[in-house]
């Protein structure tokens, strides 16, 4: 047998920042001393940088869906009307959260692979004059799609100015242009496993000025997802409860990490190897699933005789590489590649020439080096690299 290293090409959990993981490894800390005050400072201030706004950005020991539960808990109040709009698995989250908590839920969605039309969301908010909110992924990660997060914040600027914008970037923070000021995003969602490179169990989001007015009046119950009570707690550099310790001194090596690195470059760094990824695809006679693809992952068709499931284990058994299959309805058809974190091109490069051979293998037609070359060839236009002239 061959050496084989364990490598994950999912979107969450992702590859491990060296650096954060040797924090993780550090003796634990005790949260209420000076030492972790000033780490929690520290994390104040970057997790905005990291985010790109000067809004308030509060986290809590939980994967993002805790984060989600808040978005609804803390700024709503019972029967209110919200918008969702969905197009895959985490918009049909959104779904059941509103009605989890007795709010009136209006839908807008497309088929999966597709995005929900600005001209839908614009029908249903001259629709209903009294909705609260506005809620959507920036990248939904089950289907690879990206929302226009822009185009939708100008249609509520425009039509509902008093509704929340709400919005899950779980896994379009640190891969997608998000101007969460100048747009006027009131709650933007994270999460810790994804282009922030550290372990799963930490939840984030920004709370605009707007989105703190509207709290005062919600009425929906809460207790641990109190965000009230944590920005209190952040403002005497305290938390409200017991944190994440270890996480969070990952966090803080992870956060240092895309400081010197820049927020603006991790960001491109997920955006060129997409792009390379969607070069090698097409090469190999694939097609793409979303029609509007994200950044943070690409989703891709299975081969009509072969099944993703196929594709999944293959690469796992011959490569060690854990390749993301699709979920719910579109499990054993699509699969996907995950760009978001600490991924370069040499690990791109890497999968694609192992997906060659296992496609080959499974009776798919295609020339091996043929998606690897397009990737290549991508990089260097993307990157400026220059072709070294020919050695005669």
């Amino acid at each position: 047998m061959l050496i084989r290293k364990d490598r994950l090409f999912t979107p969450g959990p992702t590859p491990l920042l060296p650096q954060a993981q040797a924090a993780l490894a550090s003796p634990a800390l005790h949260h209420r001393t000076p030492g972790f005050r000033e780490i929690l400072d520290k994390l104040r201030e970057n997790l905005k940088y990291f985010y790109g706004t000067s809004n308030d950005v509060i986290f809590f020991a939980s994967s993002g869906t805790g984060a989600m539960e808040a978005s609804i808990t803390n700024f709503f109040s019972p029967g209110e009307r919200i918008l969702v709009a969905t197009a895959g698995k985490f918009g049909e989250r959104w779904l059941q959260l509103g009605k989890a908590f007795g709010l009136t839920v209006e839908k807008v969605e497309a088929p999966y692979g597709q995005t929900v039309p600005l001209s839908k969301i614009q029908e249903a908010l001259e629709k209903f004059e009294d909705i609260r909110g506005i809620f959507f992924q920036a990248t939904e990660s089950s289907t690879a799609v990206r929302f226009d997060t822009e185009g939708i914040a100008n249609l509520r600027r425009r039509i509902r100015p008093d509704a929340l914008m709400i919005v899950d970037a779980i896994t379009g923070l640190g891969t997608t242009e998000l101007d969460i000021d100048g747009w006027g995003l009131d709650l933007v969602i994270g999460g810790s496993q994804k282009a922030l490179m550290v372990p799963p169990g930490l939840s984030f989001i920004s709370v605009s000025e707007k989105a703190w007015e509207r709290s005062k009046t919600a009425k929906l119950p809460r207790y641990y997802f109190d965000l009230q009570k944590e920005r209190e707690a952040l403002q005497k550099h305290d938390t409200a409860y017991t944190p994440a310790t270890s996480l969070l001194v990952g966090l803080t090596a992870a956060l240092d990490y895309i400081r010197e690195l820049g927020r603006d470059n991790l960001i491109r760094n997920a955006q060129v190897l997409a792009e390379c990824t969607r070069q090698a695809m097409e090469a190999l006679g694939l097609k793409m699933f979303a029609e509007v693809p994200a950044d943070a992952l690409t989703a891709v068709s299975a081969p009509a005789n072969i099944s993703s499931n196929d594709i999944i284990k293959k690469m796992k058994e011959s490569f060690s590489a854990v390749v993301a299959n699709g979920q719910g309805s579109m499990k054993g058809k699509i699969f996907r590649i995950a760009h978001l974190g600490y991924y370069d091109f040499t690990d791109m490069i890497g999968v694609i020439g192992a997906l060659e051979i296992v496609l080959s293998s499974l009776g798919h037609n295609c020339q091996l080096g043929s998606g690897v070359r397009a990737a290549q060839t991508r990089y260097m236009e993307l990157t400026a690299v220059e072709p070294a002239a020919a050695v005669r």
